[in-house]
């Protein structure tokens, strides 16, 4: 971790506030770079008065923003077909499985996008349903946009007015995450019984 933030702090000193936004659009792609340090670092930078507390905020948000449009190039780009073919060759998963999960992203996708973007394990997989579903580019944008200016302004304001306490932000965020990491393991689980579940019951009805 000391690694990261070296690299970071490295970018922020040499790019400014345009670091910020690359670390934030790699941190979409790449889960080992954590926005929850990336920003309150930032906003400690900021309270220091190397940078200013806007431009960051901009510069996250278009590094979010960047990132989620890549996310959702990469769902786009893997289709519906792809992952109906995919969840065919899964065991206990059907393409059936896959109409079910896009026909609720399509009723329910917008408030999705905004909710998934303060979630920490699934901001970034939230982009590539988008993709699958072909949202609107621009409904796409505007609420990755507010999702993540929320979540993006809250970590650079706690690392802001934490100062040299700004580590304290990330066991706040590490502790949300964790909450959050256990309720979707609880329904990762559900989902797993129900599968096998059905799996059993039509083995059953196979041989009957």
């Amino acid at each position: 971790m000391q690694s990261i933030i070296d690299w970071i702090v490295n970018l922020m000193e040499v790019l400014g506030a345009p670091g910020v936004g690359i670390a934030i659009l790699l941190e979409n792609l790449f889960p080992p770079i954590p926005s929850e340090v990336v920003l309150p670092l930032a906003g400690f930078t900021v309270a220091q008065g190397s940078l200013n507390f806007l431009s960051v905020f901009i510069w996250s948000v278009v590094g979010s923003v960047l990132g989620a449009y890549v996310l959702y190039g990469i769902g786009a780009w893997l289709g519906l077909a792809r992952l109906r073919a995919i969840a065919d060759w899964m065991w206990l998963v059907k393409a059936s499985d896959v109409d079910a999960a896009m026909s609720f992203f399509t009723k329910y996708g917008k408030p999705s996008i905004f909710f998934g973007r303060l979630i920490p394990g699934v901001r970034s997989l939230i982009s590539i349903p988008a993709g699958l579903d072909r949202m609107n580019l621009v409904t796409f944008g505007l609420w990755t946009t507010l999702g993540s200016g929320i979540w993006n302004a809250i970590l650079i304001y706690l690392g802001f007015i934490l100062g040299d306490n700004w580590e304290k932000a990330t066991e706040y965020a590490d502790t949300y995450s964790n909450v959050i990491y256990a309720i979707l393991a609880l329904i990762i689980l559900g989902f797993l019984i129900f599968f096998i579940r059905r799996a059993i019951k039509e083995r059953g009805q196979a041989q009957a």
